[in-house]
C-alpha cells in the first residue's frame, strides 16, 4: 500500500487523507443537545457514533468565541500561535476598537492551505461570512459563506452558481437555514467534487434560543443527523467537535444576569480610567445582545491593576478576574492583543459595557450566551474507531490530527 504524504503545520504533523475526511464544527453544541437529541430518537446517526465509531470530549480555547476557536481547530494550535483571541479587540496601532475578521491578524498557517498545498481537493463552508477570509487564508481550492452564497465566485471562491447546484435558497442570517445550507453544500460537494478535506462550520442561532431538549434544538440536530448520515453513507471519515458550548444566563425566572463592567467601573475610578472590551462583538448581535461571559480591561495610566481586579472581583457575577500574564499563560493567549485583565462571568452570568450600550430589543426568548469556562468542554466525535489516542487532556483543536493520524 502507498504511503500517504505527511505535512507538517504549527509542529505538527498530519497524514494527508486516502479516504474522503469532513471536520464539523457545530457551532455552540453544548454536548446535552446531543445527549437529548439521541435520547428523544430524533439523532439515529449521533447513536450510532457509540456503537461504530469513537465518542470523546475535550476542552475548546478561551474565551470560548467563535473566532478564536475556529482557527484553533484549523491551525491546530492555541490563540499564542495562531493571534486570534477573540472577535473583537483594541487595535493599539490604529488606537481602535476592530473585528478580527481580516486575515492580516492572522498569525499561522492553516492545515487547510498547507493541504492543498500538498495536493489535496480542499473545501471549506462556513455558515457566517465573518470566517471565510480567516478560514479561506492562502486556500487553493473551494470557499465560501452560506450568507453570501448567491455571490460566490469561480474567481473568488473556488465555485459558482451555489443557489443551483445545492438546490437552496439563500438563507437568513439569523436562521437555522443558515447551518442547514452548510450541510447540503457538504453534501452536495461530496456527490460531485468529492474532496479530500472538507470542513464544514456552522452557526449558533439556535443554540443562543433553544436549551438542550426543546423541540426547536432537536428539531436542528435531526437536521444536522440527516445530512451527517448522507456523509457517512458516501464513506467519508467523520469528525464532529464544537467551538464553545453554550448556557442560560437568567435568573430563575428568565432575566438576564448581567454585570455592566463598564459602568461598574466608571462609577468606581472616574469615566476614562478603564476600557472594558468585549471579545464577542460581531455583526451578528441580535440573539446575544453582545453579552457573553469573557471580557478584558484596559486600564489608564495610574491606575492599579491589582486593586482594579479586587474590585471587580467582588461584583456579584464575576467568577474570576486575572492579570494579562497570567490569563496568557492559562489559556494560551497572545499578550498583545488583550487588555491589562481579564474578567470572567460565572456560568449563568454575562459581562457587559454599559446598560446604555446594550439593545436587548432583539431578545425575544431567555439569554443564553457562552465565552466563559462554563462553556469550555465540547463533544469530539468520530464515525471510524481511533486508534492509539494520545494520553492527556484533549481540545478541539486536535480534532484534524485524531481524524487524519488515528483512523485506520
Amino acid at each position: 500500500m502507498t504511503r500517504q504524504p505527511i505535512i507538517t503545520v504549527n509542529q505538527r504533523s498530519y497524514t494527508l487523507p486516502r479516504t474522503p475526511t469532513v471536520i464539523v464544527c457545530i457551532d455552540g453544541c453544548e454536548q446535552d443537545y446531543l445527549n437529548q437529541a439521541v435520547q428523544a430518537g430524533v439523532a439515529p446517526f449521533f447513536a450510532s457514533l457509540a456503537r461504530k465509531g469513537t465518542v470523546l470530549s475535550g476542552d475548546c480555547v478561551m474565551p470560548s468565541f467563535t473566532n478564536p476557536n475556529n482557527l484553533s481547530i484549523v491551525t491546530g494550535a492555541p490563540p499564542s500561535v495562531h493571534g486570534i483571541c477573540g472577535n473583537y479587540f483594541f487595535d493599539a496601532q490604529q488606537n481602535a476598537e476592530v473585528l478580527m475578521n481580516d486575515a492580516r491578524y492572522l498569525r499561522a498557517p492553516t492545515l487547510l492551505a498547507e493541504a492543498a498545498i500538498a495536493g489535496a481537493k480542499v473545501a471549506v463552508i462556513t455558515a457566517k461570512d465573518k470566517l471565510r477570509s480567516l478560514l479561506g487564508h492562502r486556500l487553493q481550492g473551494i470557499c465560501f459563506s452560506a450568507e453570501k452564497a448567491d455571490t460566490a465566485t469561480l474567481a473568488d471562491n473556488g465555485i459558482d452558481d451555489l443557489l443551483r447546484k445545492v438546490g437552496m435558497p439563500l438563507p437568513s442570517v439569523y436562521s437555522a437555514e443558515l447551518s442547514e445550507f452548510v450541510f447540503a453544500a457538504g453534501v452536495a460537494l461530496m456527490e460531485s467534487v468529492r474532496p479530500d478535506l472538507m470542513y464544514l462550520s456552522t452557526t449558533d442561532y439556535i443554540q443562543h434560543k433553544f436549551a438542550p431538549g426543546t423541540e426547536g434544538a432537536n428539531s436542528f440536530y435531526a437536521m444536522m443527523d440527516r445530512y451527517l448520515s448522507r456523509l457517512d453513507e458516501g464513506g467519508a471519515v467523520i469528525g464532529i467537535t464544537a467551538d464553545h458550548g453554550m448556557n442560560a444566563k437568567t435568573d430563575s425566572l428568565g432575566v438576564p444576569n448581567i454585570v455592566f463592567l463598564q459602568d461598574e467601573l466608571d462609577r468606581e475610578l472616574g469615566a476614562g480610567a478603564a476600557r472594558v472590551l468585549l471579545p464577542i462583538t460581531d455583526p451578528y448581535v441580535v440573539h446575544h445582545g453582545a453579552l457573553g461571559s469573557f471580557a478584558t480591561v484596559y486600564l489608564g495610566d495610574g491606575a492599579d491593576p491589582a486593586q482594579v481586579a479586587r474590585l471587580i472581583a467582588a461584583l456579584n457575577g464575576v467568577e474570576e478576574v486575572l492579570d494579562r500574564q497570567a490569563a496568557c499563560e492559562r489559556f494560551e493567549l497572545p499578550s498583545d492583543r488583550i487588555g491589562d485583565l481579564v474578567v470572567l462571568g460565572h456560568r449563568l452570568s454575562v459581562l457587559g459595557t454599559s446598560a446604555a450600550k446594550h439593545d436587548l430589543s432583539g431578545l425575544t426568548v431567555p439569554l443564553r450566551s457562552h465565552g466563559g469556562l462554563s462553556e469550555q468542554r465540547v463533544p469530539l466525535l468520530f464515525n471510524r474507531v481511533l486508534h492509539d489516542v494520545p494520553p492527556g487532556r484533549l481540545r478541539n483543536f486536535d480534532v484534524f490530527s485524531l481524524a487524519l493520524n488515528h483512523v485506520r
